[in-house]
């Protein structure tokens, strides 16, 4: 079996992260998801794996530098849909062989990878696809799957009502080609009134095998699974992670070189890499992950499941809450609380409050201050590409891209979002986003009247 895995995509969406990398590449967990789907993939023993590529595609190529096994990277020009996208990596492979496809910004248990290969090979369908439980996530928002006795009999595209959606994870006969070849340009399966796309979606495809009775196995997940597709699908991903890896954790383990201060307080279990070291008065209130040459002293707080990145600092009682990741190279410092993910090289270095997700090399100025509570105790309501979203994750969060940064004393109020390559000045008070590439800057008014001691009555 060949594998396919689609990072073409625009991922619009997820502004502003998109500025700056294809959204594949954002990291949950310190890595890209890109890679933590390949090496997912490697460990299947599959034969080939093409990475079909387009915007942004030197990002992808950087988030696969260095794996052993070679990979086929195939251009995607015209992004016209996944069912094309499939097709040009197809033509690189040979359409002889089974094949998975798999959609590059997912974050999932490698688990439901697994399940879906052993079902399409116990069963021989034409195709198998995962499926997630809805839960509390609306239907209205996905490409939606009916799942009866295992098999799936009807998908839709953004049905009022539904169990599951699609998850973005399919395995393919040779035989299914033809339906990818002859998918008709945009996603037919939709309620009276829905206005899907020009886009070839290869849910289609499999809705066409379906409308000629082909036996489809629908697989549900068994791990946790995340589509990465808007801002706080990024803090879902990683929590949902750090939960992951923590059920898994047994026992401390702690590199020959790594050092705990006798002065700590830890409750949980700790993984600490090489050269990484946790410092008197250090308290940790759960499971901590520790990379390399990494250093929590004097007074630092973590909360529960907090990752540390390589070479990160945590000092003079700067305090991390809990499911938060820490990229590497970044520093939480005297006074400063976060809470969220940050990603390479981001700095609170003094006397802040911040929460949400903190692109690269973002700079945080003295007593910044990201609101997260309001007083009506209601979620922000966020708009993507002009559609009202309502977040179950961080929705009061904020949300800064790559390169951005605040002065002293600004305060980003609830689900605010900064653009790549922006500053919020000092002083401010940002109630609505910012776009990329714009400074915004308090403009004040100055009164100037005599003043000494004759107000005072001498």
């Amino acid at each position: 079996m060949n594998a396919i895995v689609l990072a073409a995509g625009e991922g619009t969406k997820i502004w502003p992260y998109n500025e700056t990398r294809q959204k594949c590449t954002l990291p949950v967990g310190n890595v890209p998801l890109v890679r933590r789907l390949v090496e997912d993939l490697l460990a299947l023993n599959l034969r080939r794996i093409a990475v079909v590529v387009g915007a942004h595609a030197p990002s992808v190529r950087h988030a696969l530098h260095g794996l052993e096994a070679p990979l086929l990277f195939v251009e995607q020009r015209e992004r016209k849909g996944t069912a094309p996208a499939a097709l040009l990596a197809l033509a690189e492979l040979g359409e002889e062989e089974e094949f998975l496809v798999v959609y590059g910004d997912l974050a999932l248990g490698q688990e439901n990878l697994q399940a879906v290969v052993e079902a399409f090979r116990a069963d021989q369908p034409v195709a198998a696809a995962l499926v997630h439980p809805l839960g509390e996530e609306r239907s209205l928002d996905w490409l939606c799957a009916k799942v009866t006795a295992g098999q799936l009999t009807a998908v839709e595209g953004h049905p009022r009502g539904g169990s599951h959606r699609l998850g973005g994870v399919y395995a393919f006969h040779p035989a299914a080609v033809p339906y990818l070849r002859n998918n008709p340009g945009l996603f037919r399966h939709v309620p009276v009134g829905g206005m899907p796309p020009l886009e070839a979606e290869i849910a289609q495809s499999v809705a066409m095998l379906l409308e000629e009775g082909q036996m489809v196995r629908a697989v549900e997940t068994t791990e946790f699974f995340v589509d990465v597709d808007k801002p706080w699908h990024i803090l879902e991903a990683n929590a949902r992670l750090l939960d992951y890896l923590c059920a898994r954790l047994e026992g401390n383990q702690i590199a020959p070189d790594a050092r705990i201060h006798d002065g700590a307080e830890i409750e949980g279990r700790v993984v600490l890499g090489p050269g990484s070291s946790i410092g008197n008065r250090v308290v940790v209130r759960g499971d901590l992950f520790v990379g390399a040459h990494a250093q929590l002293t004097n007074g630092a707080i973590l909360g529960g499941e907090v990752l540390v990145g390589d070479h990160c600092r945590v000092r003079d009682y700067g305090l991390v809450g809990s499911h938060s990741v820490l990229g590497p190279h970044s520093l939480v410092a005297h006074g400063a609380e976060f809470s969220g993910v940050l990603f390479d090289g981001v700095f609170l270095y003094h006397y802040c409050e911040m929460a949400g997700v903190y692109g690269s090399r973002v700079d945080i100025g003295a007593a910044s201050v990201c609101g997260t509570l309001r007083f009506d105790d209601e979620n922000t309501l966020h708009y993507i590409k002009g559609r009202r979203e309502f977040p179950r994750w961080g929705a009061n969060c904020a949300y800064m891209g790559d390169y951005s940064r605040t002065g002293v004393n600004a305060i980003l109020m609830p689900g605010v979002k900064v653009g790549a390559y922006s500053c919020v000045g000092p002083g401010v008070v940002l109630y609505e986003d910012l776009p990329s590439r714009k400074v915004v800057l308090l403009q004040q008014e100055l009164v100037f009247k005599d003043w000494g001691p004759e107000k005072y009555g001498w």
